[in-house]
């Protein structure tokens, strides 16, 4: 798959974690779940001693809510400049966010490093993966793979990628856009880039079916630019946008965002620069066998977001479904 932005492929990073790991343990961005839920907010579905992936702009995105006042005046000067303002000297970055340079030291060890420098280190690392294309990066399975060896390769790497994604992701953020897909006073419209559109189509497909009010966008910037000038409060705009990310797309955030709508962001866990716009976040893994990102991880979390919002509009959801399928008709073959 080639790249959201249309220019070149999205890969991903090693299924070893590799690109993480050489910052060393302390910022590896490997957890187990249950610091990832008391340092960085994470659900509860990642199962106790459970690994997961939290990148360095995930968790300082979750350090908001925890922080002192000083801790997030930094946490919001990063993601401001994210991750230019990172690479900066600590006095820089405490000058920038109007703090003291041992408050910035504080908060990097409160997200898990074991000094500045480590800090540092995985956010170069993070440059490479969100970079990462297919021409820069590894075939998973090795040459003369069987068609038995592949399905076992595979399946392996896709359950992991799902697992992962799954324990890091923050129930109190997924309950917060089930909310707001749920509400019928809220109009809905969907973006995505070259190729996650297809997870923008395929969400409003069912929603549809369960609610009024929603749409995908048509990404020509004529018509997105007329979406612009009416949207409003009551809208909420989703937006898919994974490495490399869209520009167009993460332009469109920021202005709707602007203009008052609540933007949800579905993306990787390197978090697109349209995060800044974001109200919600849901990073899901994409690293495959292949050097192509996947959509699969993105796929079940979508399916579980129609999950979330059949069930929280109940007997509402089943009647409007129950009327489309009258009218639809019978479809199916014998």
């Amino acid at each position: 798959m080639t790249g959201d932005d249309g220019r070149t492929g999205r890969g991903g990073v090693p299924a070893s974690g590799e690109v993480a790991e050489r910052a060393g343990a302390s910022a590896s961005g490997k957890v187990s779940a249950g610091s990832a839920a008391g340092k960085a907010g994470a659900g509860s579905a990642a199962g106790e001693g459970a690994e997961v992936f939290v990148s360095v702009a995930e968790r300082v995105r979750r350090s908001l809510d925890g922080s002192s006042p000083g801790e997030r005046l930094v946490a919001r000067t990063l993601l401001a400049s994210y991750p230019t303002a990172g690479l900066e000297t600590a006095a820089r970055l405490a000058e920038r966010a109007g703090v003291s340079a041992p408050t910035v030291v504080r908060f990097v060890a409160r997200l898990g490093f074991a000094g500045y420098r480590a800090f540092q280190q995985a956010l170069r690392d993070e440059i490479e993966a969100r970079r990462a294309s297919p021409l820069t990066l590894a075939q998973q399975l090795g040459d003369g793979v069987t068609p038995d060896s592949l399905r076992v390769s595979a399946g392996a790497i896709f359950r992991q990628r799902l697992d992962e994604s799954f324990a890091a992701l923050s129930d109190p953020e997924l309950e917060a856009v089930l909310d707001l897909l749920a509400d019928p006073a809220r109009r809905i419209a969907m973006i995505g880039g070259r190729f996650s559109h297809i997870l923008a189509e395929y969400l409003d497909l069912h929603l549809r079916l369960l609610r009024p009010g929603t749409r995908v966008l048509d990404p020509r910037p004529e018509s997105l630019a007329a979406f612009s000038v009416d949207v409003g409060r009551r809208d909420v705009i989703v937006v898919f946008d994974y490495r490399r990310y869209q520009r167009d797309v993460v332009e469109f955030a920021r202005r709707v965002h602007e203009r008052g709508a609540k933007v949800v962001l579905f993306t990787d866990p390197w978090l697109s620069p349209a995060s800044e716009a974001a109200d919600l976040v849901i990073p899901v893994r994409v690293e495959a066998p292949s050097p192509f990102d996947s959509l699969v991880p993105a796929l079940a979390l979508v399916e579980t977001v129609v999950a979330g919002v059949m069930a929280r509009l109940g007997k509402e959801g089943e009647e409007r479904l129950r009327q489309c399928e009258e009218i639809v008709g019978d479809v199916t073959v014998d």
